[in-house]
């Protein structure tokens, strides 16, 4: 699981998270929704540890991962994530870029690299395109080949950082799609998303973000569909129109 315990992060005199707590079990899908701005990416960027915490701690699977002893470029191999820009490499194919990060970190034959790329790739639905350049794809397109090759590290926990927002709307679709697939593979899942129809219908819970702290956290339909706190309300009643 992903303990997370009083944490706080702060850039300079902005204090961003202020004081999160969370606990994610193995399995779960937890949606984080929230104003920009409310610490939502932060969280996931702490997690991570592509950011550093000034207070609290961060425990996955019972590996603190601010401890200075950490070997924090392992423990990434247990958390795939996915950023709103899809940063493939143009000059490799779609299965040279989804093969390179076992041969380069975890040390797989060109191989066997190849081969876990392949299956990846056809499980987001890219078997077709595996010699294809990233440039010639859409945009949804290329952002479930940042997924594949997330995958292809075989990690434990997927954190996706807002993957739709940089998309047309027309490409939404099956991006989120994609994540259904996960969701019913059993993957355990932290998703910062817009997507509110998404967030209630795949998730276990969802947590709305305001101003560094979780204002309210519980079942999809509750949060938001019947919100307790008044921040949450008037943040849903902009969005959901």
């Amino acid at each position: 699981m992903i303990q997370i315990q009083g944490v706080h992060k702060s850039f300079g005199d902005l204090e961003v998270l202020k004081g999160i707590d969370l606990e994610v079990q193995k399995g779960e899908v937890i949606s984080i929704i929230g104003a920009s701005g409310s610490g939502k990416s932060t969280l996931l960027y702490c997690i991570n540890a592509i950011e550093k915490i000034q207070q609290g701690s961060i425990i996955v699977d019972g590996v603190d991962v601010h401890d200075k002893k950490t070997n924090q470029n392992k423990l990434r191999e247990k958390l795939g994530m996915v950023f709103q820009q899809w940063n493939s490499f143009p000059h490799m194919t779609v299965l040279e870029n989804t093969a390179l990060a076992p041969r380069v970190v975890q040390g797989l034959s060109k191989e066997e690299a190849m081969s876990v790329a392949k299956k990846e790739l056809e499980h987001v639905g890219l078997g077709d395109k595996l010699d294809v350049y990233p440039t010639r794809m859409s945009g949804g397109q290329q952002q479930r080949l940042a997924i594949a090759r997330a995958l292809a590290m075989k990690p434990d926990y997927m954190l996706f950082d807002e993957v739709t927002s940089a998309l047309d709307p027309e490409l939404v679709g099956e991006v989120l799609d994609t994540l259904r697939l996960l969701q019913n593979d059993g993957m355990t899942m932290i998703t910062v998303t817009h997507e509110i129809a998404f967030a209630k219908e795949v998730s276990n819970r969802v947590a709305f973000f305001h101003q560094g702290i979780i204002e309210e956290i519980g079942d999809p339909r509750q949060v938001i569909e019947n919100p307790q706190k008044e921040h949450t309300k008037q943040f849903l009643s902009k969005v959901l129109i």
